[in-house]
């Protein structure tokens, strides 16, 4: 079995709460009742969109293990317009403190269509503009998206993740998940 979760902003992707402290942070437990389902890979807590979850523990490797390369792909809200210099460096790959990425594709999009609104919503400053980049990369370095957007100048102020391989956000709304039996 294969569920497609779009996760919330603000929610773990983890059943279970480990902290030490009782945070009181929302967990996925709270949205799928599922059980014997274990998310492949992970999304920050931080960020939404898409997150699979299976009971295969052969697919959930080919998913999340950063050998198969399997392609994920981002909307990315940022401070400011990137130029099309600062795309070519994600396209080669940007320099982190944990080695260069490996390229990424990248381009400048519009605001994704249907957009829901995040609680709470991003910061907002008159003075700069705000822009999107669709980023697909291959690999998964510990919230490598936000750190890439930083190293050529664009904090990133909003990340959605979009697609994982074949499988597609669509039009799910954040807190829903569908079953696939078939993939």
């Amino acid at each position: 079995m294969l569920i497609l979760f779009h996760k919330p902003f603000n929610v773990l992707s983890q059943f279970t709460d480990q902290s030490l402290a009782a945070s009181g942070r929302e967990t996925l437990s709270r949205y799928i009742p599922v059980p014997h389902v274990y998310p492949a890979g992970r999304l920050d807590r931080d960020s939404e969109g898409l997150l699979l979850l299976t009971d295969d523990g052969k697919l959930q490797a080919r998913i999340a293990d950063p050998k198969h390369k399997m392609a994920k792909t981002y909307w990315v809200q940022v401070e400011g317009a990137p130029q099309e210099s600062a795309l070519q460096s994600l396209r080669r790959g940007v320099q982190l403190k944990d080695g260069v990425t490996q390229p990424a594709k990248a381009r400048l999009m519009d605001e994704p269509e249907g957009l829901w609104p995040r609680n709470p919503p991003i910061r907002v400053r008159k003075s700069v503009p705000d822009s999107w980049i669709e980023v697909t990369i291959r690999e998964g370095k510990n919230r490598q998206i936000r750190r890439m957007t930083a190293a050529i100048g664009h904090p990133c102020l909003r990340l959605i993740r979009a697609q994982i391989g074949e499988w597609h956000l669509g039009d799910l709304k954040p807190g829903e998940y569908k079953h696939l039996m078939q993939f």
